[in-house]
C-alpha cells in the first residue's frame, strides 16, 4: 500500500510555491510539473489542529472549508492573532501595503516587516506597493484611515481574484496603475500615525512569478475543484500558480485546486488516473472568452 502524506499547505518560497507536509517533508512546484495525488480510500477529512498542537479530538471538519479547523481549534488559533486584532503587543515592525488582484480589485494590509512581500505571494497578489512602516498599532491605524478614505477592502474574496485572472492587463505597467493613483491619494491624506514612515511608490509585479500574464500566460482555466473526496483523484501539469491556487491542465481542461483543501485528508501518489474530484464551473469576469475542452 501507497505510504500516505497529509498536506500541511502551500509556502512561497524566494523562488516560487513550495508544498509543505506534516512531518517536515517539502515539494517544490515548478511550472512544467506533473502535480497528482489520491485522497485515501476510506478515511475521512481531520482537523489539523492549532499552533502547532494536533487536534485532541480529530475532529471532523467539512470537506469543502478551506480553514480545515473544528470550531474549537479555529477559536484557538485566532486567540493570538494580529489578523484577528488578538495580538495587539507584538513589537515587531509591520509594513501596511497597497495590493491589486486585478481590475478594481485592491485591498489595502498590513505585514510584518521581516515576513518581506510573502503575505502578498501566499494571497495570490497581482501587485503590490508599500506605502509605509512602523509599530503594529500604527500600521493598524493607518490601514483603518486608508480603507475608509480611499474606498477599498481589506479583504477580498479569492472566488473574485479567481475570476479576473484571464483578463488581466499585458504590461506590468498597466496592471500598476490604479495602485500608483491610490498610493498618491494616500500619502496625500492627512493624519497617518507619527510612529508610521510613509514610503515611496514602488510597483512589484508577481505575474511572471505566478504565470498568468504576458509570455508566461497559461492556457485559460475552465472549472475549479469544489472539493476532495475519499478516492478522488486529480492530477496535471502545473501551468500556473497563485496564492494557494494551483492551475492544473488535466483531461478536463484547466482546473484551478485550492491546496486549502488538502489540509486534513490522507493523500497518496497517484500516476495517469483521471481526474475525478467533484469540479464546478470557473465564474468569470465579464467579457472574459470561456475556455474550449
Amino acid at each position: 500500500m501507497a505510504q500516505a502524506w497529509k498536506c500541511a499547505g502551500l509556502r512561497w518560497a524566494a523562488d516560487g510555491p513550495v508544498l509543505t507536509w506534516v512531518g517536515g517533508r517539502r515539494s517544490v512546484l515548478a511550472r512544467g510539473k506533473r502535480v497528482a495525488f489520491q485522497v485515501a480510500e476510506g478515511g475521512g477529512r481531520t482537523c489539523v489542529g492549532a499552533r502547532g498542537h494536533a487536534c485532541p479530538v480529530r475532529a471532523g471538519v467539512p470537506a469543502r472549508s478551506t480553514g480545515a479547523r473544528c470550531e474549537e481549534c479555529a477559536r484557538l488559533d485566532r486567540a493570538h492573532s494580529v489578523a484577528a486584532d488578538t495580538m495587539a503587543d507584538d513589537p515587531r515592525p509591520y509594513r501596511v501595503y497597497l495590493a491589486w488582484f486585478g481590475p478594481g480589485l485592491v485591498k489595502v494590509g498590513i505585514t510584518a516587516y521581516e515576513r518581506g512581500s510573502a503575505r502578498l505571494l501566499e494571497q495570490g497578489a497581482v501587485c503590490f506597493s508599500w506605502l509605509g512602516c512602523g509599530p503594529l498599532m500604527s500600521a493598524r491605524r493607518t490601514e483603518e484611515l486608508l480603507r475608509a478614505a480611499l474606498g477599498v477592502p481589506d479583504r477580498i474574496p479569492y472566488a473574485h481574484k479567481r475570476a479576473v485572472r484571464a483578463a488581466l492587463p499585458e504590461s506590468a505597467a498597466e496592471r500598476a496603475a490604479e495602485i500608483a493613483g491610490l498610493h498618491a491619494r494616500a500619502v496625500a491624506l492627512g493624519g497617518w500615525p507619527e510612529a508610521l514612515t510613509p514610503e515611496p511608490f514602488r510597483g512589484v509585479d508577481h505575474a511572471g512569478v505566478f504565470g498568468i500574464a504576458g509570455a508566461e500566460r497559461g492556457p485559460a482555466a475552465v472549472a475549479e475543484v469544489a472539493e476532495l473526496v475519499a478516492g478522488g483523484a486529480i492530477g496535471g501539469e502545473l501551468v500556473a500558480a497563485a496564492g494557494p491556487d494551483l492551475h492544473l491542465a488535466t483531461e478536463r481542461g484547466v482546473v484551478v485546486l485550492d491546496t486549502r483543501l488538502m489540509t486534513g485528508w490522507e493523500l497518496v501518489s497517484a500516476e495517469g488516473e483521471p481526474c475525478a474530484v467533484p469540479l464546478r464551473e470557473l465564474k468569470r469576469a465579464a467579457g472574459v472568452q470561456d475556455g474550449l475542452f
